[in-house]
Formats: structure tokens, sequence, C-alpha cells
């Protein structure tokens, strides 16, 4: 009988809760969005190719992929047809 006498005295001395109170929403100056507009720019400057590929070279590696993806598909070719059937 002790104990449950000690619990109701315990939970009557908590504080009540009290409710959430909203926060003030900052809205970001124009001077942070400048300084976050140049900092991004200047990563994306930073992580630029230093010699940029000429047109030649690409074009040869476009050439190149499609003519990877041709042998590709004649070697898949070749082998559905030389394949056993079931």
């Amino acid at each position: 009988m002790e104990t449950t006498l000690q619990q109701e005295q315990h939970l009557e001395r908590r504080p009540a809760q009290r409710e959430p109170q909203l926060r003030q929403v900052r809205r970001v100056g124009l001077v942070d969005r400048v300084a976050l507009h140049v900092g991004v720019a200047l990563v994306a400057w930073g992580r630029r190719p230093l010699v940029l590929e000429s047109r030649e070279r690409r074009a040869n590696r476009v050439e190149q992929r499609l003519a990877a993806l041709g042998r590709e598909l004649a070697a898949e070719r070749m082998h559905y047809l030389n394949a056993p059937q079931r």
C-alpha cells in the first residue's frame, strides 16, 4: 500500500508539460544567398578539366563505342545461332 502512495505522490510532483512553442523562421539574407552562389561557382570552376578534349577525339570515342556495341551484338547473335537447341 505504501508503494502505491509513493508512486502517486511522485507523479504529482512532475512539472506540467508545456505546449511546444513555434520558432520564428529566419529568412536567408541577400548577402548569404550571393555568398552561397559564389561558393558553388568556385567549386564548379575548380573541378573543370584543365585540358579540353578535341571534337575529333570525342567523335572517335563515340565511333569506337558504337563499333564495340556492334561487335557485342554480332557475338551474341553468333552465340544464339550456334548454341545447341534444347
